[in-house]
């Protein structure tokens, strides 16, 4: 017997919920706020809105359904299902930090702060949750199919991200690697640089953008659901050692940008999720492409 749906809420501790774990109580809160010239009730107003936001989500789900919910800090070890339908409440940025943890699953974007969260990923208001719910699982739903990047090791680690992975020194220090592609003529090209960022469509709007306007770079901006990333080296440092001849370049369907580590560390993380991210060590390589996994965004 097939089990029934379950929606799952992914949501992130607000500021005021932060304020409190960090002070203790609301009148200490406040008191510090104050003295910094800020007042804790626009905080309070937009906590009461995101609480009153993910009761309304709740209350949408049907009875027949099950249902479950998991907080962004907890998300690399909550046990995704295959037949979950995944509710993100909260900021576009959370769609993206969870994105990392699905293989397949609906994903539908609940904004609890319309004019405030640029709503490129949560598009929807509460109003809409049910209606969505079942155009998650209904045979006409209509859903995005966004592109990911994967980074994989050689020792069989795996790392997905939505808007992009950065590849660099945990100390944000100089980074030694081995550069090269899948298909290129000749050795890597050994670099000095402040990381490498390889980003998708999605992460067009941010970080990749910044670089790709910086660089002044003549390669268009992917669009979400085309099958193309970008990739930038930061500061690349050039010496009789190091070379700055690979420093920007595409990647389509089948294609690989290859690193080989020549520091005693190099972090790898997606999205800026720090706190979860691959780590390789002197001699090991790493390969980054187009994920074989897409976000589904129901729309």
């Amino acid at each position: 017997m097939s089990l029934a749906p379950r929606a799952v809420l992914v949501h992130r501790r607000t500021e005021y919920e932060e304020l409190l774990a960090r002070h203790g109580t609301h009148g200490q809160a406040a008191f510090l706020l104050s003295r910094r010239g800020r007042s804790i009730d626009e905080v309070v107003h937009r906590h009461e809105r995101t609480r009153q936001a993910l009761r309304e989500v709740a209350a949408a789900v049907p009875l027949t359904w099950r249902s479950s919910s998991v907080e962004r800090a907890d998300l690399d070890r909550f046990p995704f299902a295959p037949e979950d339908v995944v509710v993100v409440v909260g900021q576009d940025g959370l769609v993206a930090n969870t994105a990392k943890y699905l293989r397949g699953q609906p994903v539908v974007g609940i904004d609890t702060d319309p004019g405030r969260n640029p709503g490129v990923l949560v598009r929807h208001r509460c109003a809409d949750t049910a209606a969505l719910l079942r155009a998650a699982i209904g045979a006409g739903g209509r859903a995005e199919e966004l592109t990911m990047v994967e980074a994989v090791a050689d020792d069989t680690q795996r790392l997905l991200a939505l808007n992009e992975i950065y590849l660099g020194s945990p100390g944000h220090q100089t980074a030694r690697y081995r550069l090269g592609g899948d298909g290129d003529q000749g050795p890597e090209e050994a670099q000095a640089s402040s990381g490498v960022l390889v980003g998708t469509g999605t992460g067009a709007t941010g970080w990749l953008r910044s670089l790709w306007l910086e660089r002044g770079s003549s390669a268009g901006l992917p669009s979400p659901c085309e099958r193309r990333l970008l990739w930038f080296v930061r500061e690349a440092w050039p010496s009789p050692a190091t070379g700055t001849t690979r420093v920007a370049g595409e990647l389509g369907q089948g294609q690989g940008l290859r690193l080989t580590v020549e520091s005693d560390r190099i972090v790898v993380f997606g999205d800026g999720m720090e706190g979860d991210a691959l780590e390789l060590t002197w001699g090991q390589s790493v390969r980054l492409g187009i994920a074989g996994t897409s976000l589904r965004l129901v729309t």
